[in-house]
């Protein structure tokens, strides 16, 4: 929000600087975004008074002035303005200046051959104004010489960046409360007197709609006359960035702009009939004033006459009943409009305005009158006409919130001690009511306050954060025990371990676009959307990382990179049974392009593979403690992932611990990723804790006394059977004996029969006290063949 220091000033009286107001506004929490001084764009330009106007000789709508600039010593100046004449007093731009408007430099040159030293100024060129048809034109009285900052009088402006949970500093008068409060002036009362009708309104009023439009103020004034706006009133609408419009259209804005209270005036002569809010009716349209067509629907409020709709309630006019020069008749809407339904409105619509900042933020209930009579007071002292009773429709809510507090909460609370007085001084300032007991009164235009809490942090932050000390934590003696959980260590261990395998890692948003969510929801029992999202590509909460993890890929490609691979640990967010939040500890990984890039040794460069994707998968999967030599490979690896090039690592035939393949054409494609890419997903939520109590220390490693003994077993088995399951089977022949086993070939071809295969399997035994004779090693032999022949293993003869 936008606002200059003298309009802060019609409001506060103070002497503070443009530098203590912004470190104040700071202090109390109305983070300053920036302050502008005007009077830095107009450095190097002055006021002037032409002697005399010619001709230029070379160029017929031309003129050669000399100007005088007050140091005794006048200026050739060329310029082509219709208005420029001898004795006109205006603005001139010397070399050095910079336009405002175009932002180039001025500079002494020739045109047409004459010297011209400097520039006689417009109001668009200032960026004063639209006027461009002449040069600025002041009065005979203004000082020759005189920067034209200072004649202007430019004041600082203050852009503050109000957080949704203040309404009350979306008018300046909420941020002068503010500042009163903290000791950097006095509050000036709201200077307006109650209007009093001289005729019976003429239109009725009423709201059809009581949710969304519980009240709904208004009166008639007839006879105006919409010109201009005052000088004054333009130079504040301006300091905020607003466009002067028109009177009318001017006085409605800095209402809304001083005291955050949106309101709305109609053409009455474009109205039929009766106004009122009621719901909108499914299929309806408005053409509203930012030139746009809307379709409406009935969840929305509209404010309507018999002939159809003006205004989408609490958000933006309709075009053909708003104010215009010719508008002669007015009436005045005030209302209060439920702030969910503006913001449900506003984001169906993908409309926002000033109005609907204030509306869903929520507007001071108590001050529709008070507003009335502002606006009122203001059209009769610019626009002049005579003005009607007022109709009032519906009440607005009304009951004081009460919030039980005590002033020990300060210190328990916000961590310092702050007396009793100083804090009924604050809450007083502020606008609070107490009675003796402490029981606090909220204001009607604080919506933020529930509870002692907000109580502490307004005490507290007028106070003065930066005042709040420092305090260590409390420390017991001795060695501080350690504070990271088991889960915040096994995330600390997995992505050193990522790291070291030459993974980088990634942090993406776990917000998704809902198209992307919905291409991993398969299964997970449907998307997390939220109702009020930052924009429609944050829209669902992710349930898998890979999304993100794509994206981040997607973006690195484009910008040329030949081979990723990434990795992220985070959450995935689920919805569980009876629609409950299930947040799961995930780790994610993609391989995406070259693997190795080409070369002379290797030839050509090699992609990615479903294989290596399993490797990341195992070796991270032990490095988080779960039992990797138990673990089947399995089918069923998701629709994202490529039938025939995934799988699934699982404990069991029901635990998935990870899934891990090449992804599905389908899925790049969607992504706009042209390159192989293989993916992992880590369940870290379903690998089993660890039986028995945590120890600290690892247990102490005893070298075997006797040397490992190796033996070669191969196996013929169905060429469908998984390796793995051979593998594991063996391992698990003769626990006591057996310490590894690993397959070393592959075979397939003459001498093995159709449809089977030949698997050679390297045997570990290990030997305890004493060396293995031949009578154990014959039956540890046994052993493993009689395990794989229950897969249907044949030994090879």
């Amino acid at each position: 929000m936008k606002f200059s220091l003298s309009w802060l000033k019609d409001h506060l009286d103070t002497t503070a600087s443009a530098e203590e107001i912004a470190a104040t506004l700071n202090a109390i929490g109305l983070e300053v975004e920036g302050v502008e001084n005007p009077a830095e764009k107009l450095a190097g330009f002055r006021i002037a008074k032409v002697l005399t106007a010619e001709r230029h000789p070379n160029a017929d709508k031309l003129q050669v002035l000399s100007v005088d600039t007050g140091d005794g010593q006048p200026l050739q100046v060329v310029c082509g303005a219709p208005n420029a004449r001898a004795g006109l007093m205006g603005v001139l731009g010397l070399p050095g200046a910079v336009v405002p408007a175009g932002g180039f430099e001025l500079k002494k040159s020739a045109i047409r051959g004459v010297e011209s030293n400097g520039m006689m100024c417009s109001s668009r060129e200032l960026d004063l104004g639209d006027d461009h048809a002449g040069i600025i034109e002041l009065p005979a009285d203004a000082p020759v010489g005189m920067a034209f900052a200072d004649y202007q009088g430019a004041d600082p402006v203050f852009d503050v960046a109000i957080t949704p949970n203040r309404p009350d500093c979306m008018g300046v008068y909420g941020i002068a409360r503010d500042l009163a409060a903290a000791g950097l002036g006095t509050l000036k009362p709201i200077a307006v007197q109650s209007v009093n009708g001289s005729f019976d309104c003429p239109t009725e009023i009423r709201t059809d709609d009581p949710e969304g439009c519980p009240a709904f103020y208004g009166r008639v004034i007839r006879g105006v006359s919409n010109g201009a706006s005052p000088e004054w009133m333009q130079a504040r609408l301006k300091s905020a960035g607003q466009r002067p419009i028109s009177a009318l259209v001017d006085i409605t804005n800095y209402v809304m702009l001083s005291f955050g209270r949106p309101a709305h005036a109609y053409d009455l002569a474009q109205l039929t009939g009766a106004i009122f809010a009621r719901r909108a009716q499914d299929g309806e349209h408005v053409l509203a004033l930012n030139g746009k067509e809307y379709a409406l629907d009935a969840g929305m409020t509209v404010i309507a006459d018999e002939a159809g709709v003006h205004d989408i309630a609490g958000i933006m006019g309709g075009e053909h009943s708003g104010c215009s020069e010719t508008t002669t008749d007015v009436l005045l809407e005030v209302a209060y409009f439920d702030p969910v339904r503006i913001g449900d409105t506003g984001r169906k619509l993908n409309l926002t305005s000033d109005a609907r900042q204030r509306f869903e933020r929520g507007v001071d209930p108590a001050f529709l009158d008070k507003g009335l009579d502002l606006l009122t007071q203001l059209i009769l002292e610019i626009c002049g006409g005579e003005v009607s009773r007022v109709v009032r429709a519906g009440t607005p809510p009304s009951g004081a919130k009460v919030v039980p507090y005590h002033p020990s909460l300060a210190l328990q609370l916000g961590g310092v001690a702050i007396a009793d007085e100083a804090q009924k001084a604050t809450l007083a300032a502020l606008g609070f009511g107490m009675d003796a007991r402490w029981n606090v009164i909220v204001p009607s235009w604080r919506p933020d306050v529930d509870g002692a809490a907000d109580i502490v942090e307004e005490v507290v932050r007028i106070h003065g954060i930066d005042n709040v000390e420092s305090v260590p934590l409390p420390r017991t003696d001795g060695v501080a025990r350690p504070t990271a959980t088991p889960s915040q260590k096994l995330e600390r261990r997995l992505r050193r371990a990522a790291a070291a395998r030459g993974l980088n890692e990634a942090v993406t948003w776990s917000f998704l676009p809902e198209a992307e969510a919905e291409a991993f929801a398969e299964g997970n029992g449907g998307l997390w959307v939220l109702a009020n999202p930052i924009s429609e590509d944050m829209k669902a909460m992710r349930p898998s990382l890979l999304p993100g993890l794509l994206a981040a890929s997607r973006r690195n490609l484009d910008r040329g990179a030949s081979g990723l691979r990434l990795f992220e640990l985070g959450r995935r967010y689920l919805r569980g049974d009876k629609g409950h939040s299930d947040e799961r500890l995930t780790l994610g990984a993609v391989l995406a392009g070259e693997k190795t890039p080409r070369g002379w040794a290797s030839g050509k460069a090699q992609v990615f593979d479903a294989y290596d994707a399993k490797a990341e998968a195992l070796a991270l999967l032990a490095e988080a403690g779960a039992p990797v030599d138990n673990l089947q490979v399995m089918a069923e690896a998701g629709a994202q992932f490529h039938p025939g090039q995934s799988a699934t690592l699982r404990l069991g035939p029901k635990t998935v611990l990870a899934r891990f393949g090449m992804l599905h054409p389908a899925i790049l494609k969607a992504f706009d990723i042209d390159v192989p890419v293989a993916a992992v997903e880590l369940f870290l939520d379903a690998i089993p804790a660890k039986r028995g109590a945590p120890t600290f220390a690892r247990a102490a490693y005893a070298t075997p006394p006797l040397q490992a003994v190796t033996r070669d077993f191969a196996f013929l088995v169905d060429a469908a059977l998984p390796a793995g399951d051979l593998v594991r089977t063996v391992r698990g022949a003769d626990k006591a004996n057996v310490v590894a086993a690993r397959l070393f070939d592959d075979f397939r071809g003459q001498g093995v029969p159709d449809g089977q295969k030949s698997l050679a399997i390297e045997v570990t035994l290990q030997p305890g006290e004493k060396s293995y004779d031949e009578a154990e090693l014959k039956a540890i032999a046994e052993k493993i063949t009689a395990a794989a022949a229950k897969l249907g293993a044949v030994l090879r003869g």
